[in-house]
């Protein structure tokens, strides 16, 4: 199982939100570069990012920071929220970027989802993002009426098997990842490579996510807060 550390982006800052409240954010630090080399140093291969003010209306204000991310340092980078274009994508892969994350776009425009994948195959994902079992759009200000398992079973035809599934509730509370939807998506959908998101906050949930068959677990305010090292949680997930 591969180990994602996160970085959310905020105004060129590495910052945390509480279950996706952007009236409660942390920053944790002015240096997103330096955050991701300190990544890289503990042996990690890729950083998930998430440009927080571009999810919200789809724009890209943090694209430097990522691209700076890309550039200089060996990770695989992979970056979400505000990627509604393709435009926005060929710019993101353009400056190094392994894969963009897409969202809202994937719910709200179908045939565009679909079309991105079969241009750019391996270097889309799709961002689920579940509240109350159902997918969240524009930085999770708005919940569509598409369910969690409507959504996989859909992405099954679409030529997307990167799956980043993220379970608000648990985000940034560290109150442990919500195991059950992680088992029961990983027994129905075994050919999607899922990636836990949203209350990874100790050793016991990477171990439990890793016996599960998933393919990766994001590590966030964890990470931040000293309750994860970074390097343990590699060798954990093997």
């Amino acid at each position: 199982m591969t180990i994602y550390p996160a970085i959310d982006l905020y105004d060129g800052k590495a910052v945390r939100l509480y279950r996706g409240d952007y009236r409660e954010m942390t920053v944790y630090s002015d240096d997103p570069l330096s955050v991701a080399r300190d990544f890289a140093a503990a042996g990690a291969g890729c950083v998930h990012m998430v440009d927080l003010a571009g999810a919200k209306d789809g724009t890209t204000p943090n694209f430097d920071t990522v691209a700076s991310v890309a550039q200089n340092t060996a990770l695989r980078v992979e970056i979400g929220g505000g990627i509604r274009t393709e435009d926005a994508i060929r710019r993101y892969l353009d400056a190094g970027v392994w894969r963009v994350i897409l969202g809202t776009a994937a719910i709200t425009d179908w045939d565009f989802f679909c079309g991105m994948a079969e241009k750019y195959p391996g270097r889309i994902a799709a961002g689920v993002d579940c509240r109350d079992g159902y997918i969240a759009i524009k930085g999770w200000l708005e919940t569509s009426a598409v369910t969690c398992f409507d959504f996989c079973e859909r992405l099954l035809t679409a030529g997307v098997n990167a799956v980043i599934c993220t379970d608000i509730s648990r985000d940034g509370a560290m109150n442990g990842a919500n195991r059950a939807l992680y088992s029961d998506l990983a027994a129905r959908f075994p050919a999607l490579d899922i990636v836990a998101s949203g209350g990874v906050s100790s050793l016991d949930d990477i171990r439990a996510l890793r016996d599960m068959g998933l393919h990766g677990a994001i590590v966030g305010k964890a990470y931040y807060i000293g309750a994860i090292d970074l390097r343990e949680a590699i060798e954990v997930a093997g």
